[in-house]
């Protein structure tokens, strides 16, 4: 036992005189001290920008709602700020569409900035703006893992040439795919993963959680308490989130996959920006030819891992080793940490100590691209979409034909967010393997308001189009419809149980009504038996049948969300009919038989 004391002084010891060594070289002249300040400011610049740029991606995301009422006001309906910004910026989306559909969606173009700057300073979109690159910093800050701790860290912050490559391979794969006609890459893009997730899954719940507190903090009796949680109340409710309590479907597996990847930090750090990201990895390919970089004096190094420790990039910051650059987050915490300026950033370094080309094999890449280019016709004679597709697959108003549909849509979620009703929500497998986590519309949720069309003016790709209230609404031309609705007449109250009912006539939006109804007379059984025992006694009972007229139908849902009947509706909406369609088409016009 004495011998393990002495022994671990002496490691004490030693750790004591090594770092008082460190001190006095970077305290004597020339040891690079002077630049260390700025260095540390630029530092603190970027945590800055992270913050900065988090907070203005969630606000924006907050404005992406409508919390005023529809029939209130007379003025036309739109987001005021450029909500989709983040997404309009990224070069991944923009990249994506321009293979699927052969052009770049107007909007998309403020991607190419971001191309320029990566040009000149690297991956510092990683490092300093990324809102999900900064959620997976964040959440490795705050709850450190006691798995990367002192040689673990050392370790998972070096270069793993093998699993860093991954998101090369998944880049490729997602532009072969997006070469071949569909925009699946948008799963794993990080904004849109960002909007999804936190605008789906974290808002709702926080939703949730502040509403059950508020009426938790109302059942106290307490004035004062009662007047903070009302006051707290109607900010959120005006200012946050919209009047209601918003639900999604498939809320659960969203949330489920952030956390997930959040945990994941746990065991590699910035596992998501290191190991998937696809937009990283494409800037990656672009850094190559970045101005700004880093240089080292590799006879300088003391081998003490004080880079490796603070690494964000894993892009091989230590002595001895060539840099990598395509992995690099410019996050300057390698210099700042640096006892021996070893380590500077500069712009047009010595490229010998650099590795500039992403560390991929060929065949291996060009096996990813085949992958993704196979994966979608695969995925498309399994689904039969070009035959028929799921009648519950309703597109938002606006959107263009399924198969142009699924080469813009990037799966971001935008138009779900903005939706006023909560109609819109992310498919599972109802639209196929290549349509899942697009929008459809469930209208026992939320039915398509009538006048709205703010889903089209925040979608960052066209695949919804940015359509007016006169287009949609047809005002002097044929309105635009994403279906056609259909009564179950065995559970319709007037039609099988003889109980007067026009819920569904009374809310139908067009003019005139797409619904109307048949006034008629129908025998009735009494509950109460006849006098003479004979059975129930029959009486005659005037109710209104109501029927649909396909020609006036637009499909928005607003029947079946109202109907009264529970479980499954007497009235519900299939996508046939609707506009976008040349052949899902439920009736035929000036069409001609041949006779013979």
């Amino acid at each position: 036992m004495a011998s393990g004391v002495l022994q671990s002084l002496k490691r004490a010891l030693a750790l004591e005189t090594r770092w008082k060594r460190l001190f006095k070289k970077t305290h004597r002249p020339g040891s690079g001290l002077e630049a260390r300040p700025i260095i540390k400011k630029l530092v603190w610049a970027r945590r800055a920008t992270q913050i900065g740029c988090f907070a203005l991606f969630c606000w924006l995301l907050f404005e992406t709602g409508f919390r005023g009422n529809f029939a209130a006001t007379d003025e036309r309906v739109r987001v005021a700020l450029p909500v989709e910004a983040f997404l309009l910026a990224d070069p991944f989306v923009a990249l994506m569409t321009l293979l699927s559909t052969h052009t770049v969606y107007r909007g998309l173009l403020w991607s190419l900035g971001l191309v320029l700057v990566t040009l000149v300073f690297g991956r510092i979109f990683c490092g300093w703006i990324c809102p999900f690159g900064t959620l997976h910093h964040f959440f490795g800050w705050i709850f450190p893992s006691r798995y990367l701790k002192g040689k673990s860290r050392i370790a998972e912050n070096k270069t793993h040439p093998v699993r860093q490559r991954i998101k090369y391979y998944l880049l490729y794969g997602f532009l072969g795919s997006a070469a071949f006609g569909s925009a699946i890459g948008g799963l794993f893009d990080p904004i849109c993963i960002s909007v999804r997730a936190i605008g789906l899954a974290v808002m709702p719940v926080a939703q949730y959680a502040t509403r059950a507190t508020s009426d938790v903090l109302t059942q106290t009796n307490v004035r004062g308490v009662q007047q903070a949680s009302d006051a707290a109340a109607d900010f959120m409710s005006s200012a946050v989130w919209q009047q209601k309590q918003f639900y999604f479907h498939e809320t659960w597996l969203i949330g489920a996959m952030l956390i997930a990847l959040l945990f994941m930090n746990r065991f590699v750090p910035r596992f998501w920006c290191r190991v998937l990201c696809p937009l990283g990895a494409l800037l990656g390919v672009f850094s190559r030819f970045a101005l700004f970089g880093m240089e080292k004096d590799h006879a300088k190094c003391t081998d003490c891992d004080l880079c490796l420790v603070h690494c964000q990039g894993a892009d091989s910051p230590q002595g001895g080793v060539k840099w990598r650059q395509d992995e690099c987050h410019m996050c300057f915490n390698c210099e700042a940490a640096c006892p021996e300026d070893v380590i500077k950033f500069r712009f047009l370094p010595a490229w010998r100590s650099r590795v500039g080309v992403p560390d991929t094999g060929r065949r291996t890449a060009l096996a990813s691209v085949a992958v993704g280019v196979v994966a979608i016709p695969l995925a498309r004679a399994a689904d039969a979409l070009d035959v028929n597709y799921d009648e519950k697959v309703i597109r938002p108003p606006g959107s263009v034909e399924e198969r142009d549909f699924l080469e813009r849509c990037i799966r971001c979620a935008e138009c779900m967010k903005v939706c006023p009703n909560n109609a819109l929500h992310p498919a599972f497998f109802e639209a196929g393997i290549e349509g899942l986590w697009t929008p459809i519309l469930i209208a026992r949720i939320g039915y398509c308001e009538h006048s709205c069309v703010l889903c089209g003016d925040v979608c960052p790709t066209g695949a919804i189009q940015k359509i007016t209230e006169e287009q949609k609404m047809g005002i002097g031309q044929k309105p635009i419809s994403i279906g056609t609705a259909f009564f179950d007449l065995g559970r319709c109250l007037p039609w099988s149980m003889a109980t007067p009912c026009i819920v569904c006539e009374e809310f139908c939006p067009t003019s005139p009504k797409a619904i109307w109804v048949e006034e008629i007379d129908v025998p009735k059984r009494e509950s109460v038996p006849r006098a003479d025992g004979k059975g129930p006694e029959m009486t005659m009972v005037h109710v209104q049948r109501p029927h649909v007229d396909p020609t006036l139908c637009i499909g928005c849902g607003a029947c079946e969300k109202v109907c009264p009947v529970q479980d499954e509706p007497a009235v519900y909406i299939t996508n046939v009919g609707e506009t976008r369609s040349k052949t899902n088409v439920i009736l035929l016009e000036n069409t001609k038989y041949d006779a013979s």
